[in-house]
């Protein structure tokens, strides 16, 4: 099939920053984004704090594509993957910076069941069905609204069909990205169903705090505040265990460099995921906003603080990127060149009893909050 693509070209941009008879500033660019084979027109909205940091959003997806952040010497840099070509997304098993659902991560042979009725998937993982499908909701164009405020806002919808997926009910889902004055991204997830259902979702941003393309994340510094993880099968499905991480790699309660166990080859569960990618479940996990991560890089003296409600997070290194993606800048996405933290409920968890519920029933709203929080070592 040919491709028809057309790259970044302004139809109408917003930067007024209000005036002194008027606190409400509109700190949000409007671009076109491309033209997809299908037709269909893809926009991308820039977010922009009076400390100059921006973050680029496109409704194809809810996706992260550009994400500006200052190091310690006040020089701005890319610091997130991701492309400038639409189509490139439909096309991508990497997920890059994309929102993702119905359900995040993986659930085993595509199947679960619900008061009894099974439900079958769409299978796109091995044996499995990853990230919501072959057509989840970083496939999806969504409604996008500009919220005029003194934060720069950006509401998106998305109305999931019942059956869509192979997931039942009709999902109305809403996703509220803002960016705040301390140099954080809040992110908002909010859903209801008019049909029992199952949802887990999460934004899949793949970090490098040198700047995307830069090299490898393994020097860069974490702490992740999580005394238990989820070891897994072959096909990276949890086997049920909830094991502690003390004496393993997977403790990052003290920090540590991202590459100093990353190879232990001698731990089957870093073997099997080829490196770091598995779920940690956090020493609070209790659905309250709480810090949960910390991530340093000693060049630039950039961190990023994560925050969340979630009780879980999948931390991934990239082990699947191998050169072949090329980045917005025109440098190639290698082997581990970006790190994810998706906060999340249990992968499989529709499966597993003894894992916390990700059913959602009528008349009941799903709500989850997560911050990616920018600053710089002291």
């Amino acid at each position: 099939m040919i491709k028809h693509v057309v790259l970044l070209v302004t139809i109408f941009s917003i930067w007024s920053c209000g005036d002194s008879k008027n606190e409400k500033k509109m700190n949000i660019k409007v671009e076109n984004m491309g033209i997809l084979a299908s037709g269909d027109s893809v926009k991308i909205f820039t977010l922009k704090n009076a400390n100059g940091m921006e973050v680029a959003i496109s409704d194809l997806g809810g996706t992260i594509v550009k994400w500006t952040a200052p190091d310690k010497d006040g020089k701005f840099d890319d610091i997130t993957l991701g492309s400038n070509n639409p189509e490139d997304y439909l096309g991508n098993t990497k997920y890059l910076g994309s929102l993702i659902g119905r359900f995040g991560n993986r659930i085993a042979e595509g199947k679960f069941s619900l008061d009894g009725k099974e439900y079958t998937l769409a299978i796109n993982n091995g044996k499995n069905s990853l990230h919501g499908g072959l057509k989840g909701f970083n496939a999806a164009i969504w409604d996008a609204t500009v919220i005029d405020g003194t934060e720069p806002a950006l509401k998106l919808n998305y109305v999931s069909k019942d059956g869509e997926e192979g997931f039942p009910g009709k999902l109305d889902v809403e996703v509220i990205y803002t960016l705040k004055s301390d140099n954080a991204l809040q992110i908002d997830y909010k859903a209801t169903t008019d049909k029992k259902t199952v949802i887990n979702m999460t934004n899949h941003a793949y970090f490098n705090l040198k700047g995307e393309g830069n090299g490898d994340i393994l020097d860069h510094e974490l702490q992740l505040k999580a005394d238990r993880y989820l070891p897994t099968d072959d096909g990276l499905i949890p086997t049920g265990e909830l094991k502690s991480v003390k004496g393993s790699p997977f403790d990052f309660n003290t920090p540590r460099l991202i590459g100093e166990r990353i190879n232990d080859t001698t731990n089957m569960d870093i073997k099997l995921g080829n490196g770091y990618d598995h779920c940690w479940i956090f020493a609070d996990s209790s659905n309250s906003l709480k810090s949960v991560a910390m991530v340093t890089e000693n060049t630039s003296g950039r961190t990023l603080e994560v925050l969340t409600t979630e009780p879980a997070v999948q931390f991934y290194t990239g082990n699947f990127l191998s050169g072949k993606a090329v980045g917005k800048s025109g440098k190639k996405y290698e082997f581990r060149y970006g790190f994810c933290l998706e906060t999340q409920h249990y992968p499989d968890a529709p499966n597993q009893k003894a894992f916390p519920s990700t059913v959602l029933n009528p008349g009941e709203t799903y709500k989850t909050t997560t911050v990616y929080k920018f600053g710089v070592k002291k």
